[in-house]
């Protein structure tokens, strides 16, 4: 059969699905089991027979936004170190390994603090300590397995491997054949319990690196990062994942140390699996190995709340690129109602081709070349964003989109969304929800993100008729409330010109 073909069923089969239950999700929920072990991690299970594989999510309550001050970076770098193996993992004698990274870490300290020193450092001690730095990693190598977790996985059918650091949660998956539960569990346990911290300082090069190719060699890299560093001033949620250079060029396996033991409790993970499992077996294997985890002891989140914004904040950054902007409103997260409605203004103002800012700025008026918005950037574990990226089509200026983007927003304010426009908001985003839970590795996300972020699984399973509920009374509320000129975040870039500073702050 044609793909195209097989494409069509698959909607149609989706639209009958759609029509013949109404929220699908609430069948899946019916299945799903959720148990909380004795020291306090949370496993959720759901029984698929689509295929002979499994996904597993592991997802832990820690982020940039836990970080302490002049440790930015962290979390994320406690993601890479976590793919380094373990006391067992990647190791030929751990026993000489371990005197090793012993001396590695004593030499690489003192090589920092002595490189802190800035103009008064004494580069005749820098040049030796680098030298000794580097013949103590050469001689490590022999002892050192590299990439024997992802070897471990592929070898056995692994697929979809991957992590991620947000400001939120740091998330670890992967799907396997569903005889390979016991095996993940056994590498996941033993990261958890035993990671070994190798090749820290390469590691650390690396990041910086990659910094420097996402952020400071990046157009968009830059204009983000200045649009959140001007919407939160004292919130977290202002500072990058990656961290900052500052902060990341001398930052510690102390550091990291301390924030693995201080968040990647049992209390603070939630385990999914979804695929082809029996229930009762897999609860089994992942009390064996993550069971006898101590309980340890949970702290209260010391997160400062950012304060009302008084007035509308700019910032400007000059770059040799084409231009391009962001405007951000504060607003507040899940599960508070505005969240609902204003997931459904997103899609009203930027989902598909008739969209409004879409149809008019790209399609009709012609000053765009691009737009969309997103609902809840850049987390969403406390009061967050409602955002939109923009890029100007030449000759146009970011001036002359702002304008119309700001125009089109206050219409909202205005006028009331006609009923049609908005049913048709709603079935696009009940189509995309419903695709969305075909996958088994989507599930284990999704249903591992809302418990571990909001304490309940079944905020998916409740939200497409807490959507349905939203009226245009609602949006045109949320509109006037938020979308303010006081509440206002507005970054632009712009070409670099002769003459022009790098970057500008006002």
């Amino acid at each position: 059969m044609p793909i195209r073909n097989r494409t069509c069923i698959f909607i149609i089969l989706l639209i009958i699905l759609f029509l013949a239950a109404p929220s699908p999700a609430m069948d899946l929920e019916k299945k799903i089991v959720k148990a909380r072990l004795a020291n306090g991690l949370t496993v959720l299970m759901l029984e698929r027979k689509f295929s002979p594989t499994v996904s597993l999510h592991i997802r832990y309550r820690v982020g940039a936004v836990d970080e302490v001050k002049g440790e930015s970076g962290a979390a994320h770098v406690l993601e890479h170190m976590m793919f380094k193996g373990t006391s067992t993992i990647g190791t030929k004698n751990f026993k000489a390994e371990k005197k090793l990274l012993l001396q590695i870490e004593k030499v690489g300290r003192a090589l920092d603090h002595e490189r802190m020193k800035q103009n008064s450092a004494d580069s005749k001690k820098i040049n030796q300590l680098a030298a000794r730095l580097k013949k103590l990693q050469d001689e490590h190598r022999r002892y050192y397995i590299p990439n024997e977790i992802d070897r471990l996985y592929t070898e056995n059918g692994g697929s979809n491997m991957n992590a991620s650091t947000g400001q939120d949660i740091t998330t670890y998956f992967v799907s396997l054949p569903a005889n390979k539960i016991e095996l993940w569990a056994r590498i996941e346990s033993d990261r958890l319990k035993n990671p070994v911290f190798r090749e820290f300082y390469t590691e650390r090069d690396v990041i910086l690196e990659e910094r420097r190719q996402r952020v400071e060699a990046s157009p968009d890299g830059k204009l983000y990062e200045a649009f959140m560093n001007a919407a939160y001033t004292v919130h977290p949620y202002g500072l990058p994942i990656i961290g900052l250079p500052q902060d990341l060029t001398y930052i510690s396996q102390a550091a990291i140390r301390k924030i693995h033991r201080k968040y990647l409790l049992p209390q603070n993970i939630v385990i999914a699996v979804v695929g082809d499992i029996r229930i009762p077996d897999t609860l089994k294997i992942i009390n064996r190995y993550f069971g006898n985890i101590p309980r340890g002891k949970r702290l209260p989140e010391a997160i400062p709340a950012e304060p009302p914004q008084a007035g509308e904040r700019r910032s400007e950054v000059v770059f040799d690129a084409s231009p391009s902007m962001i405007i951000g409103y504060h607003k507040p997260t899940a599960p508070a109602s505005e969240d609902y409605v204003f997931d459904v203004l997103e899609t009203i103002l930027s989902n598909g081709r008739t969209s409004r800012l879409y149809s008019k700025l790209v399609l009709q008026m012609q000053i765009a070349d691009s737009i969309s918005v997103h609902n809840g950037v850049p987390a969403a574990r406390y009061p967050n964003l409602f955002a939109i990226f923009a890029r100007p089509r030449h000759p146009h200026t970011t001036a002359e989109l702002e304008k119309a983007v700001l125009e089109e927003l206050e219409n909202i304010r205005n006028q009331p969304v006609p009923e049609k426009e908005l049913a048709k908001a709603k079935n696009q985003l009940k189509m995309d929800y419903i695709k969305s839970l075909d996958s088994n590795a989507d599930l284990a996300s999704i249903l591992s993100y809302y418990e571990l972020l909001l304490g309940d699984y079944r905020y998916f399973s409740n939200y497409i008729p807490r959507i349905e509920e939203v009226t245009s009374k609602e949006l045109q509320d949320a509109a006037v409330k938020y979308l303010t000129a006081g509440n206002r975040t507005i970054a632009v870039l712009n070409k670099k010109t002769p003459g022009s500073t790098s970057e500008l702050n006002p």
